[in-house]
């Protein structure tokens, strides 16, 4: 996972302008390694298709990763007899890099790739490319286990697709359906800010791309397809699953720590019912406040989970303190990121110094609830003291939000997105 970049702030989507004659508005990218007897077939498939029904000029890129048979020589000679067709070599393996190299480099607008045995069928890449010529959508995805797919293929390929793909929900909270489907589509602009943070350069890089994309609140848009496995497939099983679970293992722990500066690709959006302005309220407060309700509501869950599982080993005092100090902490660091927009470790240990200082005005407000309670009543039940602190934290919360808005976190997520 890479760092080290400063990726910009992406402009607003819009529609794409007329491109110029000549000019690509779509280049396709193929990405081969030693597929000489169905590189040609495929790329006079797919140059019939584009010619016969895309209304947009294109290019199709064939991008050689390292052949050792004929598939250089091959992609040359298609690239010498069709018009928009040329040809990449790479001395380095990787279907990932391969990607890269090409999409980085290009002139075109929507860049899209697919694999080479064409299991997808093409009449789904114009419903992929046009949201993000509409500027609609970021990137886009063929889908298999999307409804409306019709996909024919092994037991053995359906259970682990859908095991992966299970996997990426669990752990990287993915909501797309289909990481690994080799039909896929991006706006260079979303390239060329996205690329400089995927580490990886085979099999897993579509997967780090559409997980990232996701983090950094970019839209994708789905396309239900129709597929047919390619049963002569040189893809190896095991050691692509092997790399993609140590693939997932190295982005999560990426995104765990925030060490990625997933903030900087934020759009401009404006469409977002979020970013509204409504009458009266500062920009930013009504997500905040959404955000701050759910991560508060989770928390006086956790609290009083806590309280009841303290309170059997203790006094009623010292187990609201203890489940105050574990909560706030949670607390705290939930609002850090998904209240206010807060990434990377960078003030990590003051605002949690900030939450600390929060923290203990919430303990004088339910301690002293339950003093006066026990006052009010020598023996309370257990229910009613639950109750007394369901209150004073409902009065606590209110405070802890204002306070975490005007001191804790004053800077961040009140700007217009894009001018950060």
């Amino acid at each position: 996972m890479r760092t080290d970049s400063s990726p910009g702030t992406l402009p607003a989507r819009e529609h794409l302008p007329a491109a110029g004659a000549g000019t690509p508005v779509l280049d396709v990218v193929i990405p081969v390694h030693n597929e000489e007897k169905d590189l040609q077939p495929c790329v006079l498939r797919l140059h019939e298709h584009l010619a016969r029904t895309f209304p947009y000029a294109f290019r199709i890129t064939v991008a050689d990763n390292a052949s050792t048979d004929t598939t250089p020589r091959v992609a040359a000679g298609l690239a010498a007899h069709l018009p928009g067709v040329r040809s990449v070599r790479l001395e380095q393996k990787g279907r990932g890099r391969a990607l890269r190299t090409v999409w980085s480099a290009s002139d075109a607008p929507v860049l899209a790739y697919m694999d080479v045995d064409l299991s997808t069928d093409l009449n789904a890449l114009l419903p992929l490319v046009a949201p993000l010529i509409s500027g609609h959508s970021d990137l886009a995805i063929g889908s298999r286990l999307a409804g409306g797919s019709r996909v024919v293929r092994g037991a053995k390929r359906e259970f682990i697709s859908r095991s992966y793909n299970l996997i990426l929900r669990g752990s990287l909270q993915a909501r797309f359906s289909d990481a690994q489907c080799g039909f896929k589509a991006i706006r260079r602009d979303v390239a060329r800010a996205l690329l400089p943070l995927v580490e990886d350069t085979g099999w897993f890089f579509d997967t780090e791309l559409l997980v990232l994309a996701e983090r950094a609140g970019l839209r994708i848009h789905e396309v239900p397809v129709d597929w047919v496995d390619d049963p002569r497939s040189s893809v190896h099983i095991v050691r692509t699953a092997t790399d993609d679970l140590k693939g997932v293992w190295r982005v999560g722990k990426a995104l765990a720590t925030g060490s990625l500066p997933l903030d900087r690709l934020t759009r401009p959006f404006g469409d977002d019912p979020r970013d509204r302005r409504l009458p009266d309220v500062p920009r930013g407060l009504a997500r905040q406040l959404l955000g701050f309700c759910v991560v508060g509501a989770l928390s006086t869950l956790f609290y009083l989970l806590l309280y009841s599982g303290f309170r059997a080993l203790t006094g009623s005092q010292t187990a609201n303190a203890l489940a105050l100090l574990v909560s706030a902490i949670a607390n705290t660091a939930a609002n850090r990121r998904l209240t206010f927009g807060v990434r990377g470790r960078g003030g990590a240990v003051r605002h949690q110094a900030q939450g600390l200082v929060v923290l203990a005005i919430g303990l004088v407000l339910t301690s002293g609830s339950l003093a006066a309670l026990g006052a009010a009543t020598a023996d309370p039940a257990h229910s009613t003291e639950l109750a007394v602190l369901v209150a004073a934290n409902l009065a606590a919360t209110v405070l802890r939000f204002l306070l975490f808005r005007a001191w804790v976190f004053p800077d961040h997520d009140t700007h217009p997105r894009g001018t950060r």
